[in-house]
């Protein structure tokens, strides 16, 4: 297999399963799964796919991350801030310093790119 296909087959891939730091679930059972396709060289960014079930985290975020919605609903409400609802085709970024709720309401899958 060679490096492309490589980086389309995330059955390849063994996930992570446990929660990713700064993030604590409040509301339901929810679990995710993060599938890391690439690290750089120097270990400073990492992209892959993130998968959530429905449930609700409170999440903080040191660095920033690029997201791209590839299925599923979710609802982001910053500490203090409105509500945004998303979905499929949706893209943004998270600063760091970013705290408040990811409400899954649908098993949410993403693309990512953060820095470590």
């Amino acid at each position: 297999m060679n490096y492309v296909e490589k980086l389309r087959d995330i059955a390849a891939i063994e996930p992570v399963t446990t929660d990713l730091k700064g993030w604590v679930i409040v509301e339901g059972t929810p679990s995710m799964k993060t599938w890391v396709q690439h690290k750089s060289n120097d270990g400073d960014m990492v992209s892959g796919y993130w998968e959530a079930t429905p449930g609700t985290y409170h999440a903080t975020y040191a660095e920033y991350e690029f997201v791209h919605i590839m299925e599923g609903k979710l609802t982001i409400t910053p500490d203090g801030g409105a509500s945004v609802v998303l979905g499929p085709g949706d893209a943004f970024v998270v600063e760091p310093g970013f705290k408040g709720l990811w409400k899954i309401e649908e098993t949410i899958r993403k693309h990512f790119c953060s820095k470590v």
